[in-house]
């Protein structure tokens, strides 16, 4: 369809009056929150979209043009701009229809086309189910909402109307896709921007999918509770109205509810409770007209009612990366029924953006945000980085979940920079947080005041004073701990580049000696003639090919030399058989089902694999199989030989005390090595403590070594006899609770 095609022709723009029945509700909205809203051009989307959709039909049955006017809908919930509406009504219009992008531009100009574009590119995430494919397709989304914020607006409010219909979806495997989907991207990213509320209805909905018996339970307790208490709510709002006014706080609003189902389930998880267990289950928000008001309003609740230490938190004065901003905090009432409950307070302002997040900016300005507004959003240019960063879809998408998905923790740099981070964040994620070139050069961190190690975990309210020298590089041990995925894309991009250059360091060696072995010229000018025979784009691609073994040496000469491989060609006497290699001698003892018989078998001693870790077996030729845990690092230097990795799994009807398979030839139990890697305070005892509270969990040093020691603390790697993995599970919980040990991790090394 051209640009002159008559559903898109310029002539056919409506006037000022509505023309279409169906409109009137969603034009009435926006004129609520926009006066001066461009009627004329909503209601030409509206006409080509009914035109172009004519004919189609939704799962349930009704015309297809009741999903984008519902789309719309929402937007104009979130009082979104003219353009944003038009976006909505025509999302689908590309994607189904004969109708083109040029079409679209002509008419409706190149913004409106630009959203457009960016939302159908996004559509295509829906349709697949290869995982490499959907990740691609995730590259999208990140450069389509980095240029501007509305394409993703008006994707989660197309995600958010197909969750609410997606009952009338035949197929149960598309159900549970679609809802995994919302789950994993489009839930965290409704959270990233501050639209608390298609967060939870997103949650919640795909939550009803995925776990249906789940949720039904928690929804009947939930019921059941209601009639128990329904005046509680009233009871509470009340009593915090008494408290308030007495101090002088002039309240605009408090409001109570309950958590939603997916918040309960998920707190049930965390915590490993039972619902019953859960005692807050009610939150309570608190509107107050100015932000001296709220602390004014924190200081009166927490004089009247007891506080439940660990819960208060202040996000007004260190917002979160959505901008979001509240004062959080956890009170026991004496009165309803001593009562815990979860209070919010903050001002209209704060709320709108709590409820709306970016959204709220066309609220205040009327239309005239646009992409520059979305730069604001440092998580974004992570994204963007990352991206740049990542080598393959898989991991972006890898990276890209490790940057939403995590709870927050506040540090400061030394000049009082507040650099917020996911839970469990280190010294080395906060060197990239900073800037890229200080992550790189990273080489030690002074926290609060004292030298610590790089993997340290940071803790809320740390300063961070980050250590580095010129031509530092990163370790590729950074790896194993940073948890952030700009931190983790930025290591892996230096281990591939590392990787490469000494692959081809390599392979160039090993042709050199297989050309002087033969006697013929092995120069670069030969080695190009040979590329397209050996499918090779370059000739660092060649020396890379034979560095990593995909390629051999002497198959490279007799590409380059043909004559070669007659002359070479081994001679067979007749009624010779070749002899067949004799098999290894196979490890006594070793608990492992799925191996072949007469192999030999190693435990890797890059990951210390033990009964009850997932594992995989290596193969390599001479040396049997190594057994590595499915979670390994080394095994990504196996990903383009996938003919090496073999399926095994612990025999456990051999693993326990007396069982045969764990004994040695003496008849005592054979131990498993797990290694644990510790930091902890430089002083006299603390050795001590560590090896008491080894032996307290009835486990054994078997070797020790201080791998970085400065004045305040020591850092080392233990090597410990163990049953299994939750024999070591306790043997770590016992060291972090010994005196002096500040960090315990299963190492990876």
């Amino acid at each position: 369809m051209g640009v002159n095609h008559p559903l898109l022709a310029p002539e056919g723009l409506a006037g000022t009056a509505v023309t279409h029945e169906a409109l009137k509700p969603l034009i009435s909205r926006i004129n609520g929150y926009d006066t001066k809203v461009d009627i004329a051009l909503i209601d030409d989307a509206y006409g080509v979209a009914s035109e172009a959709h004519a004919g189609q039909t939704r799962e349930n049955g009704d015309p297809y043009i009741t999903h984008p006017l519902a789309v719309a809908d929402i937007l104009a919930d979130y009082r979104l701009d003219a353009r944003s509406i038009v976006t909505a009504l025509l999302h689908d219009v590309i994607e189904d229809t004969k109708v083109t992008l040029p079409a679209l531009q002509g008419r409706f100009g190149a913004e409106v086309a630009g959203l457009v574009d960016g939302v159908t590119k996004l559509t295509r995430l829906e349709l697949q189910s290869d995982r490499t494919k959907q990740a691609e397709n995730f590259r999208k989304l990140v450069l389509a909402m980095s240029k501007d914020i509305r394409v993703l607006l008006v994707k989660l409010a197309d995600r958010l109307h197909n969750m609410r219909t997606i009952h009338f979806v035949r197929s149960p495997e598309r159900r549970a896709r679609i809802a995994r989907e919302t789950m994993e991207i489009y839930a965290p990213l409704a959270e990233r921007i501050g639209m608390d509320r298609v967060k939870v209805e997103l949650q919640n909905r795909a939550f009803a999918v995925l776990d249906p018996e789940a949720y039904d339970s928690i929804q009947a307790r939930l019921n059941f509770l209601r009639g128990q208490g329904a005046d509680v709510i009233d009871e509470v709002r009340a009593e915090l109205g008494r408290i308030l006014k007495e101090a002088g706080v002039e309240v605009i609003d408090i409001s109570g509810r309950e958590k939603s189902i997916y918040s309960i389930w998920e707190k049930m998880q965390r915590r490993n409770v039972a619902f019953e267990q859960l005692s807050d289950i009610m939150a309570f928000r608190i509107i107050v007209p100015t932000r001296e008001q709220c602390y004014v309003a924190l200081g009166a609740i927490h004089a009247a009612f007891p506080v439940i230490a660990g819960r208060f938190k202040d996000y007004i004065s260190t917002p979160k990366a959505n901008m979001y901003q509240s004062l959080h905090t956890g009170v026991t009432l004496r009165h309803p029924r001593n009562q815990k409950i979860e209070l919010q307070i903050r001002t209209p302002e704060m709320h709108a953006i709590a409820e709306n997040g970016v959204a709220a900016h066309w609220l205040y300005k009327q239309g005239e945000a646009s992409a520059a507004d979305v730069k604001q959003f440092r998580w974004v240019q992570d994204l963007l980085e990352i991206l740049e960063n990542s080598s393959a879809p898989d991991e972006f998408l890898e990276n890209t979940k490790l940057e939403l998905y995590q709870d927050q923790v506040f540090c400061f740099t030394p000049k009082g920079q507040l650099i917020q981070l996911p839970r469990g964040a280190t010294a080395v994620d906060f060197a990239y947080a900073v800037h890229s070139q200080i992550g790189d050069t990273c080489v030690g961190a002074r926290i609060n005041g004292r030298l610590m190690p790089l993997r340290y975990e940071l803790q809320n309210g740390d300063q961070v004073e980050i250590l580095t020298a010129r031509g530092g590089t990163p370790s590729p041990s950074w790896e194993r701990f940073v948890v952030t995925g700009k931190a983790r894309s930025r290591v892996r991009r230096f281990i591939a580049g590392q990787l490469r250059e000494q692959n081809r360091d390599q392979g160039k060696a090993a042709l050199a000696k297989a050309f002087r072995q033969d006697g013929v010229d092995g120069s670069e000018k030969v080695l190009e003639v040979a590329l397209k025979a050996l499918k090779q784009a370059s000739l660092d691609d060649l020396y890379v090919a034979v560095g990593t073994g995909n390629l051999a040496a002497r198959d490279v000469v007799q590409a380059a030399y043909p004559d070669l491989r007659e002359s070479r060609a081994p001679r067979m006497v007749p009624g010779m058989l070749a002899r067949a290699p004799r098999p290894p001698a196979r490890g006594t003892g070793l608990p492992i089902t799925g191996l072949i018989s007469g192999m030999e078998v190693h435990y890797a001693g890059c990951c210390h694999p033990l009964p009850g870790d997932k594992i995989v077996g290596i193969i390599a030729t001479g040396k049997g199989v190594t057994i590595h845990t499915r979670d390994c690092l080394t095994l990504e230097t196996f990903a383009n030989t996938p003919e090496r990795f073999i399926d095994v799994d612990w025999d456990y009807a051999l693993i326990g005390p007396g069982k045969e398979g764990t004994r040695d030839g003496n008849g005592r139990e054979r131990p498993f090595t797990g290694r644990i890697s510790v930091i902890a305070s430089n002083a006299p005892a603390t050795l001590a403590n560590i090896a008491n509270a080894v032996a307290k969990q009835d486990g054994a040093i078997a070797n020790l070594k201080i791998i970085h020691r400065q004045q305040d603390f020591f850092e080392c790697l233990m090597d410990v006899e163990v049953r299994d993995l939750r024999h070591l599970s306790q043997v770590i919980a016992g060291l972090r609770a010994a005196g002096g040990v500040a960090q315990v991790d299963r190492a990876r090394t």
